[in-house]
């Protein structure tokens, strides 16, 4: 699980969408592990907070398609894409299957933003 807390900024600032969606997330998976990435910075500058990369390892996954994996996580992060999140590109695995990687693929470099 990520070393972050999904709350770790102070109660009067407002939660980042990093953390609300680490917070949606697990909330709807239970995962082992997370990482939410901002990618931002390669589709529209900094501070847009519109693009994020998402990997989630839960044993949630043990059984389910692909389709059926993303749709859950879609679902848990609807109020993201309602409020300004564009992307979020997925890599969600079941404990063994994480194990047997141990890393994300690389995001592909954007051939619109600034790099």
């Amino acid at each position: 699980m990520s070393s972050v807390s999904p709350f770790a900024a102070s109660s009067a600032a407002s939660p980042s969408r990093e953390q609300r969606i680490i917070a949606a997330v697990t909330q709807a998976i239970q995962p082992s592990h997370i990482d939410v990435i901002n990618e931002s910075h390669n589709h529209g500058g900094p501070g847009t907070e519109t693009h994020y990369k998402l990997i989630a390892v839960s044993e949630v996954f043990l059984g389910q398609r692909a389709v059926a994996r993303h749709q859950r996580i879609y679902a848990a992060t609807a109020a993201e894409r309602d409020t300004g999140l564009h992307a979020l590109a997925l890599h969600l695995y079941t404990p063994d299957e994480w194990a047997a990687i141990d890393a994300a693929p690389e995001s592909p470099a954007c051939r619109g933003g600034s790099q």
